[in-house]
């Protein structure tokens, strides 16, 4: 159940399913009834299966690997080690550093040592497991304290005044997020009669897997041809390669298609994860809750290898001290190696550690102010024409203090339900903490209110080259206009297909509308992260159809196309220019858009056992323009969702950089019991330099639900809960029933 309100824009009507309708999506009912192909169902004739030998130590020398008992197996057809690599051994979104497969040593538990392929992957996994590693275990670097292998380090320097007459301080630490997705790495190689490779493949971003999988072939990049498969979720772990150079080497050595499927345990192993951090922050303010200055000292591990850290660093850094004016600013982002999984992309990339921090902070000085959490933010916030820590001027809408005032207004659930005498058969105990197993009945259960604000950047930042690639054909099919779209912009659940055929019924006026296949064929659209596909993708099919639309000559499309036949256009989208920041100040326009959501969180706390229940949560959130209300709705949900995860349950548990959890059954992930009904309202300013005034939605509200909840979790204890995610023991330890008093 969900009250959503949306405030100004207009919305088209059902007949055209344009740009602000909800329109149906075309998988949806595929997926519903489990008919959808997803990339683990991939097969054709002739196939066979590969499978991954993983290190089982964080840290060790390669002494030699024999892959004969391998080879001795009926049914093996491959043994690979990276001495059968045939091009470069290395890869990396940003530096070249992940071996193909571990050449002398291991950095990680779980780094991939060999490969084999059998016609049977029951086969090939027993073949695997009798490949002899001799490894010579050394110590492996896990406190990333102790790391003095530094990835990036950005400082951001302001100002300086630095006393002030309320100061608080504290330290906080973000555990280990994975992104949870349904659907387990997978792929299909198909050798080509060229010598190339097709794959066809579950990923975020068709061309950078391209050309990071060309190069370690040994093929140019025309060679290499990847097609979109089924995705089944991605939040940012498919931006790195997994199964998809080991795949397609296989292929190519053997001339047979080789598939690869993960399990969920090796699903754990085979992507990155959310960054890690140690956080330490310092609040100087005025007696009236003024802020004076910001002080942070942010710790993020990377893992093993660097993936997309320099820019987690980089987010970490700009937006370090919130959506809040602040004079002065000295804050510190450092990213390091250690010998822990590695970690990259995940949604959030960055702000989501350094939001949960300074929003426990603004708590904290609201406190030492005798001001109320709204009122502490409403004082700071920033708005139109606000600077940023670097310096940015936010040039479009930015009504936070009307967001939160809005926000404050909602309404509040019900009171907390009365304790139940245990002779009461009947009563709905699922409404209180723990009350699905019958842990209580409401007599040691506490109520909290909380808020959270988080501001995220849109788009890749800090002058990369950030565009997407459309091509529009626009033709009569049995009389009837009809328009493809295609893009290399994988749809990974967010709706991203139907958003592409909504622009193109508003810019065409054609109701027949197909979106192709998204592959290498066509230019890049990056990748399908940093909240950036409905911008720079439907900014791309936008400027595509537009192309089209003037080829009409002014005339309706079906009279323009019995006039001049098939049209066809192709168009790149950029945003405007980004800038690094200076590596001594941190000052520059790093950001093309930002986003802000803001979250209340209501729960319930057994103070005894220390189990959390969320009744409810409220959020405000400005989208500049909505193309499709309920594909929105569903991406606050979900981002709230992944945020309240982070807050109460979810943690890749590692120890001396083992991983202990790698399953559902231990990782645990928010069910439909966990997630409370949600207040939503959007309000829609919009943003002059975007396609439509949009704003993308897809990441601020996971940033905002975390501090929410924990801030909820702390007013019900009392308890200053300075680590995510809380844990019963962090709770109900050493309660003393006497007083209720912590």
């Amino acid at each position: 159940m969900t009250e959503t309100e949306t405030r100004a824009g207009t919305r088209a009507g059902p007949r055209t399913w344009g740009v602000g309708a909800s329109a149906p999506r075309p998988d949806a009912t595929l997926k519903v009834t489990g008919e959808f192909a997803y990339a683990s169902d991939l097969w054709i004739d002739g196939m066979v299966w590969g499978v991954t030998l993983r290190s089982p130590h964080p840290s060790a020398w390669i002494r030699s690997i024999d892959v004969g008992p391998a080879l001795a197996m009926p049914g093996v057809l491959a043994a690979l080690t990276h001495e059968d690599v045939p091009g470069e051994k290395f890869y990396g979104l940003d530096v070249k550093d992940q071996p193909v497969l571990a050449v002398d040593q291991v950095r990680y538990q779980g780094e991939p040592v060999a490969l084999v392929a059998a016609d049977h992957p029951e086969t090939a996994r027993r073949a695997a497991a009798a490949i002899v590693v001799d490894y010579e275990v050394r110590p492996a670097v896990t406190d990333p304290r102790e790391s003095r292998d530094v990835v990036r380090h950005q400082p951001v320097r302001v100002g300086d005044t630095f006393e002030a007459e309320v100061v608080v301080t504290g330290e906080y630490e973000v555990g280990m997020q994975d992104q949870a997705f349904l659907g387990p790495e997978s792929g299909l190689a198909v050798p080509a009669e060229d010598g190339g490779v097709d794959l066809y493949i579950a990923t975020q971003w068709l061309h950078v897997d391209r050309d990071q999988l060309a190069p370690c072939l040994g093929l140019p990049p025309e060679k290499v041809r990847l097609t979109l498969s089924g995705v089944g979720g991605a939040f940012g772990a498919r931006e790195d390669l997994s199964m998809q150079v080991h795949a397609c080497m296989l292929a190519l050595r053997l001339d047979r298609p080789v598939k690869i499927v993960y399990g969920r345990e090796e699903s754990f192993f085979g992507h990155v994860h959310r960054h890690p951090a140690r956080l330490r922050y310092e609040h100087g303010a005025t007696r009236d809750g003024r802020l004076v200055y910001v002080k942070a000292d942010i710790l993020l591990d990377g893992g093993a290898y660097c993936s997309s850290s320099p820019a987690v660093v980089g987010n970490a850094a700009s937006l370090g001290a919130g959506p809040y004016e602040v004079p002065n600013v000295r804050v510190d982002a450092t990213g390091v190696y250690t010998n822990n999984p590695p970690c990259g992309a995940m949604r959030g990339f960055g702000a989501v550690q350094a939001c949960y921090a300074y929003e426990s902070q603004m708590d904290r000085l609201a406190e030492a102010c005798g001001l109320s959490p709204v009122e502490i933010r409403v004082r700071n916030a920033v708005s139109q024409g606000s600077s940023l820590i670097t310096g940015q001027v936010i040039d479009s809408p930015a009504p936070l203090a009307e967001m939160l005032r809005e926000l404050e207004a909602m309404p509040l659930p019900g009171p907390l339900p009365e304790p139940l005498p245990p002779e009461r058969s009947g009563s709905d105990l699922r409404m209180l903490p723990g009350g699905v197993s019958q842990t209580t009945h409401g007599e040691s259960v506490r109520r909290g209110i909380g808020y959270g604000v988080g501001i995220k950047n849109i788009c890749f930042s800090e002058g990369f080259d950030d565009y997407s690639t459309a091509r529009v054909r626009a033709e009569l099919v049995g009389g009837e206009p009809h328009v493809t779209v295609h893009t290399a912009a994988a749809e990974v659940g967010q709706g991203l297909v139907t958003i592409q055929s909504q622009i193109a019924r508003t810019e065409l006026g054609v109701e027949h509308v197909t979106v192709a296949t998204a592959d290498t064929t066509v230019g890049s659209a990056g990748s399908s992260s940093a909240s950036r596909q409905s911008y720079v993708t439907g900014g791309a099919v936008k400027a595509a159809c537009e192309a089209v639309r003037a080829r009409f000559e002014g005339l309706p499309a079906r009279e323009a196309l019995e006039k001049f036949g098939p049209i066809e256009e192709t168009r790149e989208y950029r945003h405007r220019p980004t800038y690094p920041m200076h590596p001594e100040t941190g000052q520059g326009d790093s950001h093309t858009q930002l986003a802000l959501c803001v979250h209340r969180a209501v729960v319930d706390v057994d103070v005894e056992l220390g189990l959390v229940k969320v009744v409810e949560l409220a959020a405000v959130q400005d989208v500049g323009r909505v193309l499709n209300p309920q594909a929105l709705e569903g991406q606050i949900h979900g981002g709230s969702a992944q945020g309240l995860g982070l807050a109460l349950m979810e943690e890749i548990q590692v120890r001396d950089g083992r991983v202990l959890n790698p399953s559902f059954t231990d990782y645990l992930i928010p069910t439909i019991l966990d997630m409370p009904p949600m207040r939503l309202r959007v309000l829609e300013n919009p943003d002059p330099a975007a396609p439509y005034g949009l704003r993308g939605a897809g990441e601020p509200p996971t940033l905002s639900s975390t501090p929410a909840v924990a801030a909820a979790v702390r007013a019900a204890t009392g308890r200053k809960l300075t680590r995510v995610p809380i844990r019963p023991e962090d709770i109900a330890l050493f309660w003393d029933r006497s007083d209720d008093a912590v």
